[in-house]
């Protein structure tokens, strides 16, 4: 039976490591706009405009995977105070705790793992 409690922690910690992160992200793509708006800047022809291109889509992509992200551990930790943690939302049967330990805000068992991706 996995340690819950560890599970909690490591899931905490996570969430708080996305939190302090999210603002930097904004602050990110705020520096990337106003650096576009700011210039003249043809982003298809010019070195620096293609530059400031790829770091707002990055910065972006981050800001969304990063969102996301945090979603996923608010329902974790949702299922852990409710009891169902380390359950399948599929099959109902326990979530191997190697599958845990690597991604401990999976809902999912490695069976039913495509469900996370889009099904």
């Amino acid at each position: 039976m996995p340690d819950f409690e560890r599970f909690r922690l490591l899931l905490e910690e996570e969430r708080a490591r996305r939190v302090a992160l999210l603002p930097a992200l904004r602050a990110d793509i705020a520096a990337a706009n106003s650096a576009r708006q700011d210039s003249n800047v043809d982003d298809e022809h010019d070195p620096e405009g293609a530059t400031i291109a790829f770091e707002l889509s990055q910065a972006s992509a981050l800001l969304k995977q990063s969102s996301a992200g945090l979603d996923q551990i608010e329902a974790a930790l949702a299922r852990l105070a409710g009891g169902t943690y380390g359950t399948c939302a599929v099959c109902g049967e326990p979530i191997a705790e190697g599958r845990l330990e690597a991604r401990p805000w999976t809902p999912f068992c490695i069976l039913h793992a495509s469900f996370g991706r889009g099904r």
